[in-house]
């Protein structure tokens, strides 16, 4: 059995990269205050009153329930990334957070259930709607929040609260006697018990998480009897006529061949699957994994790492079925992605998963937040006609708030540690300090990634630590040079990370790679791509806009002949390198994919005609 591979604690983890430190910072700086008075009605347009439904539920506010179903996430959210950024010292937010959990506290009924609009609007309708009701998904978000929460400061009263309800749901559901043999019709709960359970150790937790995935896609289909219930009360119209596929549950997760259905769900779905195979050693599961991982990254994936392309749904549709400019890509999508890639490279000690994991991070959800932190996409075209536009909030909020709980929690997908090995996944400034075999260890990475190549590495140890070395060379890299304390080395390559098996404490590692510009090609079975390419220059995505571009942005083409300058502009976009193209006596300005749509509005695109 492979040595398990585990994440360093993000409290000691310092991000000190300017590209992802500012993307971090922005979070505890502007989306963390804002989203405040958002939560708490104060907002205008942008407001909503999801803090008023808590208090409605527990007796402290007179009033209606008012917003979506799942409205109470957005507050679990909002405490996940409060306690994220906890994590990096950023802890103004703590008092307000404190006074959230009372409120929630207080709604929360004597059993331990805890859902708003059941409890406000439609008690006796509890558990009778897993359909669409979302009070797994809302119970899983809980979770999240309470063991992030716990896990930054230490306090207990989110986390007794997450686990008086999931104790609740961990009698409520299974195939014992009087037990309900239900899941959720959007996944969440599983993978947030799997995270209980590693805090509390308690097995009831990991138990219900492997029923709610064995028992989906069983005969007869639990949400379908529930859909055709003649007193069953409809929340969604667009979901009458049901198709089991839209959440997974057609077949078994285990017998599953495709990536089917909502795409977010999908991806909740498989990292808990990842989550299971991995602490179970259940070979079927992982089989599974590999198979569903494969269909979505080499047939329904986008270059930037987006997925789900129909906004119908906001599902995946059928192989090679990518347009790019009336496809969804929704931002926690491309979030769950990374979820999912980064619990198959644990499992599997495979670099070649954080290729994706990479591609989403430094494309799609980097361009989920505006540059000034204010502004957030829902949906990331790979074209547009200068008519989409981030927005400041959404009714449906789950991409704000799930940008802000991500972001600075981006330090944990940089390292990882197992008994043989230090592992290296991404290239972002920061130092870490962890406990390896009892052992303080001190790990510094500087680098200027992804603009240029070069990445510095040092490990300090109180004593030698006789582990591995094992750096990342990501697949776009087609050249790269390594050295120990500037002697050149030349390392053995495992599942696409260099390993070096001779290093002490202090030494200077150096990995240097070579970073051109690339025209890439579509495969072409996509059609919406022929005759044409895309630029990529390390892991990012770039794209022409209107505003660079204003002459003749519809006739502007690339050939085999074209020429490349890279350019770097500290002073725009809050600092990029762009790419000057120089073809058929043409200039063309890229700009970074992420960077799109933050000055003046015009049209933008990914693929560019390619004349031959």
């Amino acid at each position: 059995m492979a040595s398990k591979i585990t994440i360093p604690d993000l409290k000691k983890i310092r991000v000190t990269d300017p590209l992802f430190s500012h993307y971090a910072g922005m979070v505890a700086k502007k989306m963390i205050p804002v989203q405040w008075e958002i939560l708490n009605g104060k907002q205008g347009q942008s407001r909503c009153f999801c803090i008023d439904n808590f208090r409605i539920a527990g007796g402290t506010l007179q009033g209606e329930h008012r917003g979506v179903v799942f409205g109470d996430t957005d507050a679990y959210k909002w405490l996940e990334a409060v306690a994220y950024c906890a994590n990096n010292g950023e802890t103004e937010y703590i008092p307000q957070a404190d006074e959230l959990i009372e409120i929630i506290g207080q709604a929360q009924q004597p059993d331990g259930y805890l859902n708003t609009y059941f409890t406000v609007c439609h008690p006796e309708l509890r558990w009778k709607n897993l359909t669409e009701g979302h009070e797994l998904y809302s119970a899983g978000h809980l979770i999240e929040a309470a063991v992030a929460y716990y896990n930054a400061t230490g306090k207990r009263r989110l986390l007794d609260i997450a686990a008086k309800f999931a104790d609740l749901i961990c009698q409520t559901f299974g195939d014992g006697e009087g037990q309900l043999p239900g899941y959720p019709g959007h996944q969440e709960i599983e993978l947030a018990l799997v995270k209980l359970w590693r805090v509390t150790g308690e097995e009831r937790y990991l138990k219900t998480a492997r029923f709610f995935i064995d028992c989906r896609g069983r005969t007869p289909n639990y949400l379908l009897r529930e859909m055709n219930d003649p007193n069953h009360k409809v929340i969604f119209p667009e979901l009458r006529n049901y198709d089991p596929s839209y959440s997974q549950s057609h077949v078994r997760p285990v017998e599953q061949k495709t990536m089917e259905g909502h795409a977010v769900r999908a991806m909740y779905q498989c990292s808990a699957m990842a989550d299971l195979a991995d602490i179970q050693q259940d070979e079927a599961l992982r089989n599974a994994c590999q198979t569903l991982w494969d269909n979505v990254t080499k047939r329904r994936m986008y270059i930037t790492g987006g997925i789900g392309s129909s906004g119908l749904l906001e599902r995946f549709t059928v192989d090679y079925d990518l347009p790019n400019d009336r496809m969804y890509c929704e931002s926690c999508a491309s979030i769950g992605l990374m979820m999912f890639g980064q619990r198959m490279a644990a499992m599997f000690h495979d670099a070649s998963y954080y290729e994706t994991v990479e591609r989403a991070l430094c494309n799609t959800v980097l361009g989920g937040v505006s540059a000034a932190g204010d502004r957030y996409f829902y949906v990331n075209p790979l074209e547009s006609n200068g008519d989409h536009h981030r927005q400041a909030w959404y009714g449906c909020a789950c991409c704000p708030s799930q940008i802000s709980r991500f972001l600075p929690s981006i330090g944990n997908y940089i390292y990882g540690t197992s008994d043989k090995a230090l592992w290296v996944n991404l290239f972002i400034g920061n130092t870490t300090e962890v406990t390896i075999d009892g052992k303080k260890v001190v790990m510094k990475q500087e680098t200027d990634y992804p603009w240029d190549g070069l990445v510095k590495l040092t490990v300090t140890s109180e004593q030698p630590l006789g582990k591995e070395l094992r750096i990342r060379i990501p697949g776009w890299c087609k050249s790269y040079t390594l050295s120990v304390n500037g002697n050149k080395v030349d390392s053995t390559t495992d599942k696409g990370y260099t390993v070096i098996k001779e290093w002490k404490t202090g030494d200077l590692i150096v990995l240097n790679m070579d970073m051109p510009v690339e025209k890439v090609s579509a495969d072409p079975r996509v059609r919406q791509n022929t005759g044409k390419r895309a630029l990529q220059r390390g892991p990012l995505v770039y794209c022409l806009e209107e505003t660079d571009n204003a002459k003749d942005f519809a006739d502007l083409a690339l050939t085999p002949t074209s020429s490349f300058e890279v350019k770097d502009e500290p002073d725009n976009l809050g600092g990029i390198r762009s790419i000057k193209a120089i073809s058929n006596g043409q200039t063309l300005h890229f700009i970074p994919y992420y960077a799109w749509d933050n000055r003046k509005a015009g049209k933008m695109k990914v693929w560019i005609d390619y004349q031959e």
